[in-house]
């Protein structure tokens, strides 16, 4: 039922995604878009230097084996481009994540919609005003700038900068007079309210790990300190930070609270109050991950098991991911998780049951894969990607070492990179998202 669900939901999407831009032809992958856009499939495969030098017996160098970046994609901190010498690293070199621009869309309407249906309840002190705090994962994330503006453009609230929504944190705004946002505007009941953000910051602890729920804790005490009833509605940028506002003050007030991952603890959470979350896909992320080094090891279609069936009959439709050949990245599509639907996305850790099946190890051999995940303490990567991964590895036939990170430094995941040439292929989780030099340099030497 939730796949089901999660595929009609993802087709609604489609709208969305072209307005973020869809997917472009390739040259050596499958170009998908959203329900309803052109598919194409490139047929030609091509034997990958992993597979030719496995075939003579030679060594493969380091900086010819498999690379995927996953969850945090290698682009400028300060403008988001995307830095195309880490993604072309090799001709084995990968992005996957979700699709970032079409989540926070979701997630900002997720909210809207909430407001709308509950106004008649939503302004709990009756002065005409929906107040809103934000919790900022990280800055300079993409994936947190886009859902920070997401938010801001579905409540009207979002002031243009360079061509688009401002995400800088506002502070506090109790009185409307910042310069970063403005009051938006909602008509519902017969009434026009006034949108407001009153107060948001980056979440970030002060060893400086990013996404940090802890912060955010106690960020919401000190925001219901200062706002008291104005607050109406909390949003986060991810489920580690909104659970924890929402255990720490939100539930108790009976203030509904907005997150992104569909996190089991979130997802549950629904049933007593949490307003919605959205799911990235993670199922559908985490085989990604595992399959492009997969197929790069067996020198195989990149396309196999994605666009196409393996011999085992993995498969993915094209209205659960996208690809953009231009960017080198895979994206899963996101599913808005909220009261209606919430009880099909209780288990975040259940395999995709289309890429469900085992590979035959004699065509797939068991191969080693370094992977590391760039905050040991992340919610979302701690409690739903690496369970997800450890199912798919096994599926894979491949032999996965986990790095936890500390979330502050790179050198603290690098340092544990000391012989590379112990293993096949690579999967790469960097701290911060201009840091791919400090691993691709390691895997030149």
């Amino acid at each position: 039922m939730k796949k089901a669900l999660s595929v009609a939901l993802a087709c609604s999407m489609a709208l969305s995604l072209v307005a973020c831009g869809g997917g472009s032809k390739p040259t050596e992958a499958p170009t998908t878009a959203a329900a309803g856009g052109d598919t194409t499939t490139e047929a030609a495969a091509e034997t990958t230097t992993e597979a030719a030098a496995a075939e003579s017996g030679a060594e493969v160098a380091n900086k010819d084996k498999p690379l995927v970046w996953f969850n945090r994609q290698p682009s400028s901190s300060a403008t988001g481009q995307l830095d195309m010498t880490a993604l072309n690293f090799n001709k084995d070199t990968y992005y996957v994540g979700f699709d970032a621009n079409q989540g926070a869309e979701l997630q900002g309407t997720m909210v809207k919609d909430y407001i709308e249906k509950n106004i008649d309840t939503i302004d709990r002190n009756g002065d005409g005003i929906i107040g809103y705090v934000l919790a900022i994962g990280d800055i300079g994330h993409n994936d947190s700038i886009a859902r920070t503006r997401g938010v801001r453009k579905a409540l009207g609230t979002g002031v243009e900068k360079d061509g688009n929504i401002d995400s800088t944190p506002v502070g506090t705004n109790a009185d409307g007079t910042a310069t970063v946002v403005k009051d938006g505007s909602i008509e519902a009941g017969g009434k026009t309210y006034i949108v407001r953000e009153l107060a948001s910051q980056e979440m970030k602890n002060s060893a400086g790990a990013t996404w940090d729920a802890a912060t955010a804790g106690n960020g919401i005490g000190t925001w219901s300190s200062s706002f008291g009833e104005q607050i109406d509605i909390v949003v986060s940028n991810n489920d580690g930070m909104g659970m924890s506002m929402f255990n720490a003050w939100s539930k108790d007030n009976n203030v509904p609270t907005f997150g992104y991952d569909a996190n089991s603890d979130a997802v549950a959470a629904i049933a007593e109050g949490y307003g919605g979350t959205i799911s990235q896909h993670a199922d559908v992320q985490a085989y990604l991950t595992l399959r492009v080094l997969r197929n790069a090891l067996d020198g195989v279609d990149i396309n196999t098991g994605i666009a196409t069936p393996d011999s085992a009959g993995n498969v993915l439709s094209d209205d659960v991911y996208v690809y953009r050949a231009d960017e080198r990245s895979y994206y899963a599509l996101n599913v808005a998780v909220t009261s209606d639907n919430y009880q099909d996305f209780m288990d975040s850790t259940m395999v995709y049951a289309p890429v469900s099946n085992q590979l035959d190890a004699s065509t797939s051999p068991e191969k080693s894969v370094w992977l590391n995940i760039y905050n040991s303490a992340d919610n979302f990567l701690g409690s739903t990607y690496q369970p997800l991964l450890q199912k798919y590895d096994k599926l894979l036939n491949l032999k996965v070492d986990y790095i936890g990170g500390d979330g502050q430094t790179e050198s603290n995941i690098t340092n544990r990179l000391g012989n590379p040439s112990q293993y096949d292929a690579f999967a790469i989780n960097m701290v911060k998202t201009d840091n791919a030099a400090s691993y691709t340099s390691l895997l030149e030497q």
